[in-house]
């Protein structure tokens, strides 16, 4: 039994990495950008940033990186042996089985795999805003939108083990084209890629005059100048704000009529403009459900671990699979 385990979460933008005692503390972190490097075969290069991510961990601490277990979130369709089968947000590592190749990085047998919107469901079940809650659906709202479903108190896995690829349900008929191939898919609405399109498109309409005046150009401006200019009160930044919101809510909306879920954990990157968001979205949701008055209380709330949850979660995997 090891008394910690090293949970990596790895994003579309970057990588991180907490190494997690058992009862949930978090001792020690770090963080560094995904790599999406062409010239090496699939996954290498994600396997080689993670095993530095590792051993810097490990080292901190005293310990041997072939010595912990480790949990890896990765984004997209994983199945059920480990293999990364499609990854729209991180092609280069799609097929390849980045366990395997992160276990000869490591010399280890301790590494084990999840999806990464699972492993951030996992976390708010055991230790955050889904404790108690049998019944709900984690949505991560980073480069992309994944999601992680809580059902009787179980992991919802689907047959091939890609259950809870929300974000590639299309909200919009022929609308803007996603990095999955498909059109109009809600991860290219309400994520933080998504709220940089609107960005684009707001600053060509010849809105976000302050912001752009500031930033010189449209893709100067990062969605965190968004959130904090609505935050202050600037009417253009709280519409684009409104329009994630009702994209989110509308994502939402279509998971309440196909699952009757009564509880949202939001989390990822996004999820740190909550307070901004979560109000417009609960609003819009009203509107937007089937007889929503005449459903029990949905509930839409913030993770309590952020954009932390699915190195959390990576961790309780590992801590699951290696007793």
């Amino acid at each position: 039994m090891s008394d910690v385990a090293i949970g990596i979460d790895v994003g579309g933008t970057k990588a991180l990495a907490l190494m997690v005692a058992r009862d949930g503390r978090v001792l020690g972190e770090v963080q560094a950008p995904t790599p999406h490097d062409s010239k090496l075969a699939p996954g290498e290069a994600t396997a080689s940033a993670l095993a530095e991510l590792i051993k810097y961990l490990a080292s901190l601490h005293g310990l041997k990186a072939s010595e912990i277990p480790v949990g890896v979130g990765l984004p997209g369709l994983m199945r059920k042996d480990g293999r990364l089968a499609y990854a729209p947000n991180l092609q280069t590592a799609s097929g390849a089985d980045v366990g395997s190749l992160l276990s000869v990085a490591l010399q280890s047998s301790l590494v084990f795999y999840e999806n990464d919107a699972n492993c951030a469901a996992l976390a708010e079940h055991e230790w955050g805003a889904g404790r108690g809650i049998n019944d709900f659906v984690m949505v991560t709202l980073g480069t992309g939108i994944g999601g992680g479903i809580i059902a009787d108190g179980a992991l919802l896995r689907g047959r091939s083990g890609f259950a809870g690829e929300i974000g590639h349900m299309v909200v919009e008929a022929h609308g803007v084209p996603c990095t999955c191939g498909g059109m109009g898919c809600w991860e290219r609405y309400a994520s933080g890629s998504g709220l940089r399109r609107l960005i684009r498109d707001a600053a060509k309409e010849g809105r976000l005059s302050a912001l752009l005046e500031r930033a010189g150009s449209a893709e100067d401006i990062a969605p965190e100048d968004v959130t904090d200019a609505a935050a202050h009160g600037n009417d253009e930044a709280i519409d684009l704000i409104r329009q994630v919101s009702w994209w989110l809510a509308l994502g939402l909306a279509n998971l309440v009529a196909i699952l009757d879920v009564g509880h949202f954990v939001i989390g990822g990157g996004l999820s740190r403009a909550s307070d901004l968001v979560l109000p417009f979205a609960r609003e819009y949701l009203s509107d937007l459900v089937e007889g929503y008055d005449s459903r029990p209380e949905i509930t839409i709330t913030s993770s309590m671990f952020e954009h932390r949850s699915g190195a959390m979660g990576a961790a309780l995997v590992a801590f699951e699979r290696y007793p």
